[in-house]
Formats: structure tokens, C-alpha cells, sequence
């Protein structure tokens, strides 16, 4: 499983910029207005042979400036509870401010790993005023600029140094499948059920579940693991930002999975925090199943899980390929369904294709509808093949693979889709020079 390094800091100092620079993505919206970040971000980087996953914090932070300081406390216990290594980033222009010392306490206290990266050292004057920081009592500075890049080498190799050593894989051949979603929509629940005791303990506050949990599971002869994130989280932090607590808890499930059961509370209804959840599978290239939960105590007519499904395609746009059922934990409606489906999508994402059976299905229909001709140039594609990766990947060698757009390309997905069963399943589709 995979280290998780977050960055954490007071607004406008530059995290979401070094967040692009680590993880070589131009994802977060930047700008020089405090607090602008609002989109979720995670990203992976890799130094020196070794993935990690990177939380940018800035992004879960909102409200207005009195709400600020509240927020920034609630992101770096969050941060200290879940990572494995914490990047606090100030700003050496405008030097030490008070909540940059409440931050340094709180890390200080956690016996956390902590680098204290000192941004917008762009001169030797800068250099010599980030000095001051040694006041954090955090040890070593590193001086960098995000938006240039220098420093950002040295940072990363103190970083790969600290962290630990991925724990190799457990040598179980057997799918893993993870139950995740957001807080309180019956992940815990699910699990009891399904194993017939207990263990996970199960509250209606939001917010209780802590570490993930793996269960060697058996149904009608298939073996599985359950990864759960399940435990019980200290009452004192049940107030904290839950969306952003979620999201970091189900990074760590996702990344460990096979499979993802994705739940969704029908009373709610599937928000942009599920989207967010099912992204970072879809992102991991993870099987994955919607359920949706607690339809029992839905109000229906005839259309009713119909019109449900479609609001969630909707949402969905553009893989919508993905298996919805409609559960209740509580009356133990459908529950096994959901654990078949998911050992189904499985073995789909397995399932290989022959180069020979491909080619004699998309050639054909390759030269009925070929990619779209770009500067009077004619894109020929002669040969595709299934790459030997753990997800379906595939890829199509052609004569200028650099003119074939991504809108043909899901034209190929979409091919692939309808004729071979790939549901729940991401697939990649790559294009290659002949």
C-alpha cells in the first residue's frame, strides 16, 4: 500500500503550486486570493523509483477568513491522524505569522514526521530570511520555490529517505475488495452482515470508523479478503472536516483493492463527494460496483429505481459502464448480489483478449469509421493488442498515433465495451507508433 505525504500550511502559500510540481500535473486551480483551492486533490508522485500518494489540504479548507484558522487546525489533525509523513509548508516573503506557530505546536506535539519546507525562496535574501523558521522548533529547513522548481530535488530526497518501505503484497492470489463511500452510509453494517458478527463497531455518528480492516472472507466457494476502514476514531475528532476525513480514508482502502464497492445513502442521494470516492477508484484503475443503500426506506413507484439510475449516469459522464444495485442493510436485501457482482467484475478485469480475436473485431470497424483526418493527414491504425498490464489496457499502433484525439479514442472504448464485457472496469486505451 502506498505512503500518503500531505501538505499542510495557512492559505497562499503556495501548496497547491508545489502540489503541481511533485505530482507534474497543472490540476490545481492556483491564484494569488487566499483559500482559492477547492477542489479535492490527490495525486501520486514518484522520486527515485519509489510512488507515494500526495494530499493537497488546501483543497478541503472553506468558509471565510474567521473561519480559517479552525479549518487549517481541523486539516493538520486530520493530516497528522492519516499520513505518513507531513510537508508544512510557510512562506519566506512574508515571514512567520501566528498561525503558522499554532501549526508548528500541533506538529510538534504529534511526534509526527514532519519536513518544514519554506516556499518562495527565490533570492538570496529570502534565504536569509527563512531563517526565522528555525523558531518553529521543526528542525532542518528546506528552502525551495515552488513555481520554478529549485530545491524541490533536495526535498524529495529527504522525503523517499523517510518514508518507509512499501510492505510488499500479501502473496494471496485472492480478489480484495473494499467497501468505501462516504461517512454513515452503512460501510461498517455492510460488513457485520455479511460476516455474521460484530466486529466493526457501529454507531450513527458519522465519522467512527478508523484503519482499515482486512477480513478473509468465503461465499458459494469464492474466497475474497474485505478490506474495511473500519475501528473506532477517538470521540474528540468525530467534529472534524468529514469530507476531507473520508476522502483520506478511502485513498488508503482504493489503493489496497481490487475491487471497490462504492456506497451511496438513498436518502441522500449520489453527491459530489460520491463522485469524488468513485474518481479516486476510477483514477487507481479499480473494479468498481455502486450500491445503493438504505433503499428501504425510499418512497417508490414503479420508475422510481430507474429514474435513480439515471440521475447517477448522469453524474457519472463519461464512464458510465458501471454496475448500480439497489440495497438495503438492514433487511439484508441483495447483499450477497453485491459480493457476486463484485467477484464478476473481477474476473472481468482479468479477463485477456487474443490479439488474433481483437484484431478480426476492431480492424473492420477501424476502416469503416477511421479517426478523423487533422492537417489534410490520414491517420492509419494496422494492429492492436491487449498490453500484459493487471487492468485491461490496450494498444493500437498507427502511422501518426499523435493525431488520434480523445474523443476517438472512447469511440474505440466504447466498441471494446460492447463487445467484450467490461462493466464496472476501467479501461485505458493507448496509442503507439507502428
Amino acid at each position: 500500500m502506498s505512503n500518503i505525504v500531505a501538505i499542510v500550511g495557512r492559505p497562499n502559500v503556495g501548496k497547491s503550486t508545489l502540489f503541481n510540481r511533485l505530482t507534474e500535473r497543472r490540476e490545481a486551480i492556483v491564484d494569488s486570493v487566499s483559500g482559492v483551492t477547492r477542489d479535492r486533490l490527490y495525486g501520486k508522485a514518484e522520486w527515485a523509483g519509489r510512488e507515494f500518494s500526495i494530499i493537497d489540504t488546501g483543497g478541503y479548507i472553506t468558509g471565510s477568513d474567521d473561519v480559517f484558522e479552525g479549518e487549517i487546525r481541523k486539516q493538520v489533525e486530520i493530516a497528522i491522524d492519516e499520513a505518513n509523513l507531513i510537508l508544512f509548508v510557510v512562506d519566506a516573503d512574508l515571514g512567520m505569522t501566528s498561525m503558522d506557530k499554532e501549526v508548528g505546536i500541533l506538529l510538534r506535539k504529534s511526534r509526527k514526521e514532519v519536513l518544514l519546507v519554506a516556499n518562495k525562496v527565490d533570492n538570496a535574501m529570502r534565504q536569509t530570511m527563512s531563517a526565522e523558521f528555525y523558531g518553529l522548533g521543526l528542525g532542518e529547513i528546506f528552502n525551495i520555490s515552488a513555481i520554478n522548481g529549485s530545491g524541490t530535488g533536495e526535498l524529495l530526497d529527504e522525503v523517499v529517505k523517510i518514508l518507509p518501505e512499501d510492505e510488499p503484497e500479501q502473496e494471496l492470489e485472492i480478489p480484495k475488495i473494499a467497501i468505501i463511500g462516504r461517512p454513515n452510509s452503512g460501510k461498517s453494517s455492510f460488513i457485520n452482515v455479511l460476516t455474521g458478527e460484530e466486529r466493526n463497531i457501529v454507531t450513527n455518528v458519522a465519522g467512527t470508523t478508523r484503519d482499515a480492516i482486512n477480513t478473509r472472507y468465503n461465499l458459494y466457494g469464492k474466497d475474497f479478503v474485505l478490506v474495511d476502514t473500519a475501528g473506532l476514531r477517538k470521540k474528540t475528532k468525530v467534529h472534524e472536516n468529514l469530507e476531507f476525513y473520508s476522502v483520506m480514508r478511502s485513498i488508503r482502502a482504493i489503493e489496497s483493492a481490487d475491487i471497490c464497492l462504492v456506497m451511496v445513502d438513498a436518502e441522500r442521494g449520489f453527491e459530489g463527494q460520491d463522485l469524488s470516492i468513485l474518481h479516486l477508484a476510477e483514477k487507481n484503475k479499480k473494479g468498481m460496483v455502486i450500491l445503493v443503500n438504505k433503499w428501504d426506506l425510499i418512497e417508490k413507484d414503479t420508475n422510481t429505481a430507474k429514474k435513480f439510475e439515471a440521475e447517477i449516469i448522469q453524474k457519472l459522464q463519461p464512464f458510465t459502464d458501471i454496475p448500480i444495485l439497489f440495497i438495503s442493510v438492514l433487511n439484508k436485501q441483495r447483499i450477497f448480489q453485491a459480493i457476486e457482482e463484485a467477484v464478476r467484475v473481477n474476473e472481468r478485469r482479468n479477463s485477456k483478449i487474443s490479439t488474433s480475436k481483437l484484431n478480426e473485431f476492431m480492424l473492420p470497424l477501424i476502416n469503416s469509421f477511421p479517426p478523423p483526418a487533422i492537417k489534410g493527414k490520414y491517420v492509419k491504425i494496422k494492429f492492436c493488442t491487449q498490453l500484459p498490464t493487471r487492468t485491461p489496457s490496450f494498444a493500437f499502433f498507427a502511422n501518426l498515433p499523435q493525431y488520434v484525439k480523445d474523443p476517438y479514442k472512447r469511440f474505440l472504448e466504447n466498441k471494446l465495451r460492447e463487445e467484450y464485457d467490461f462493466k464496472g472496469v476501467p479501461i485505458q486505451i493507448f496509442m503507439r507508433k507502428k
